[in-house]
């Protein structure tokens, strides 16, 4: 059973929300700002919080973006209550934990109990980026665009269709929280590593330096959109870019990660005001060019996990063009915009960049 609410958390009057043992699955992102009070504080007052699984060190700790729990603390819950920050790429850790719970509910059978998502804007908007996973891929990660144009609400609902789950599933809409209309989705970070506004648009290609030998930044304040490694060289060079975007050669020292305590040389990618910032076709091309320019430069085996193209990797090994690359990605993205339609909850659409 699929539900979409309009009216907000504390309106509902289920009974495994009003009465019911309630676990909470969230992060810092479950602020109310109408009541100054996090979303399980509201079944704390009504006596029925049973558990709250959230990531264990603080909010802003390098390293902190999972949430851990045990199969066996759902057992005997009426409702699980998932609030979260999505950011809009589909390997986000905080997503991928969302969807392992939804996966561990549905074996649950009969007994599990129902999951209410608060949902969030999208703060990487309704574009589009990249491929469906048509290769070997992460584990919990459902088959949509590396950025996927869609909320974590309408994401479930589609990972919800795709493992054939029986247990109940309700999304409160995002435009029924206050915080909605007081708060831009990424004033309140969505994770250490997730700090600010342009990230987001960063990360569905940014995300892909994690698995190879040279960092975004992780441990700095500006991740994603800083990348570098100590082998690079400090001088100017004209790197691949696309229109609207200009690329500052820089050095930093990461605090935490790869690198950490070492200082790095590479680049800062700064966005021209109303550029349409294609993050994955232009880190794709910037991993080509430092493969023939650096031989410490390597990308690690996970890393095509989380591409799950091969189409794209055979583009990285120099197999194809970029051209045919991007028309692959092109083609790609009109196939996932046709499938997410299917699962959007809201008026807008998922679309291409121009």
């Amino acid at each position: 059973m699929f539900s979409f609410r309009t009216t907000p958390l504390e309106d509902q009057l289920d009974r495994a929300l009003m009465s019911g043992r309630v676990g909470c699955f969230c992060t810092q992102n479950c602020w109310d700002t109408s009541r100054d009070r996090y979303m399980y504080q509201l079944f704390a007052e009504r006596g029925n919080l049973e558990v709250v699984f959230n990531p264990r060190d603080a909010e802003l700790t390098p390293g902190t973006n999972h949430i851990a729990f045990e199969p066996e603390r759902l057992s005997g819950l009426a409702a699980v209550v998932v609030e979260i920050q999505d950011v809009g790429s589909r390997y986000f850790n905080y997503t991928r934990d969302v969807f392992r719970l939804m996966t561990v509910l549905s074996g649950m059978g009969e007994s599990a109990p129902s999951l209410y998502v608060v949902d969030h804007i999208n703060p990487a908007g309704r574009f589009v980026e990249g491929s469906i996973p048509s290769g070997p891929s992460e584990d919990f990660v459902p088959k949509v665009a590396h950025r996927h144009g869609l909320t974590l609400g309408e994401l479930c609902n589609l990972y919800y269709s795709e493992i054939g789950a029986k247990f109940p599933l309700h999304v409160i809409s995002a435009l029924a929280s206050d915080a909605t209309r007081q708060l831009m989705p990424w004033t309140i970070a969505p994770a250490s590593d997730i700090p600010g506004m342009f990230t987001c648009y960063m990360y569905p290609g940014g995300g892909l330096w994690n698995n190879t030998s040279i960092t975004p930044a992780i441990g700095t304040a500006r991740p994603y959109e800083y990348f570098g490694a100590p082998f690079i060289k400090p001088v100017m060079e004209a790197l691949p870019a696309p229109e609207g975007v200009l690329m500052r050669n820089c050095s930093f020292t990461p605090s935490a990660g790869q690198y950490a305590g070492e200082r790095c040389y590479g680049y800062q990618i700064m966005l021209q005001p109303g550029a349409e910032y294609h993050s994955l076709l232009h880190t794709l091309r910037l991993m080509r060019y430092f493969l023939g320019r650096y031989s410490q430069f390597e990308i690690h085996p996970e890393f095509y996990r989380k591409l799950a193209d091969p189409v794209l990797a055979s583009y990285l090994a120099g197999e194809i063009s970029f051209q045919d690359a991007r028309e692959h990605v092109k083609t790609e993205e009109q196939k996932w915009i046709r499938k997410a339609k299917r699962f959007s909850l809201y008026d807008d659409q998922p679309m291409r960049m121009k």
